[in-house]
């Protein structure tokens, strides 16, 4: 296979992946079986190495000496330092997003405010997708790249760990309204309301992931 076409296969790889992963398709602690998934989607294994190589730089997938990539797990310790890091990465964010955001942006984060609800209305679950539009369109109103690359990597390890969770219709609520007040502090160019309210709103998800977890 030419290189180019090795590369683009790849990146499509990165994609479906990574939405398996996301979605709770592939779990949390299972062992990407290189045979099994090329023989699935009908590729050779050099372009599926090279997806892994990416979400393994992700934090996505890690890699196990005599085991290979395995989807990335966490104990409730861990879970509670990725939260520290995450609450100060966005509550920084939300400060930021408050002072620099401006109309488009607030446009964007009423925008995912409103597809959540739909998502709600239609019966749907709170998808992974509807989250990370959010807080996408709080940190591009932040304008802070290096923040951005970091929360995104933390932000898909969360959304991992809590893809084989029952998420209560309460919390779900919880957090749209959280969303909609984050989106008026930074129309309102509320600084601290904004990195209030995201601190909170991070709290009661890690609270609600690990009470899931000790229950387990």
């Amino acid at each position: 296979m030419p290189e180019t076409l090795q590369r683009g296969l790849a990146g499509q790889l990165v994609g479906t992946l990574r939405e398996r992963i996301l979605t709770g398709g592939i779990p949390s602690g299972t062992r990407i079986n290189e045979v099994e998934v090329a023989r699935e989607l009908g590729i050779s294994r050099g372009p599926l190495r090279e997806a892994i190589r990416q979400l393994v730089s992700e934090g996505l997938l890690v890699h196990v000496p005599n085991k290979g990539a395995v989807v990335f797990e966490a104990g409730t310790r861990e879970v509670e330092a990725l939260f520290e890091l995450r609450s100060a990465l966005e509550t920084a964010a939300a400060r930021l997003a408050a002072e620099r955001g401006d109309r488009a942006d607030v446009a964007a984060l009423r925008r995912a405010c409103d597809q959540s609800r739909k998502l709600m209305a239609g019966g749907r679950q709170f998808a992974h997708r509807s989250s990370l539009g959010f807080h996408h369109a709080l940190l591009d109103a932040a304008r802070s790249p290096r923040i951005a690359e970091q929360v995104e990597r933390v932000h898909q390890q969360i959304v991992v760990l809590r893809s084989r969770h029952n998420v209560p219709t309460s919390h779900t609520e919880a957090s749209m309204a959280d969303h909609e007040h984050l989106a008026d502090a930074v129309a309102e160019g509320r600084a601290d309301v904004a990195a209030e309210v995201m601190a909170r709103h991070l709290d009661r998800v890690r609270d609600q992931m690990i009470t899931h977890m000790t229950e387990r």
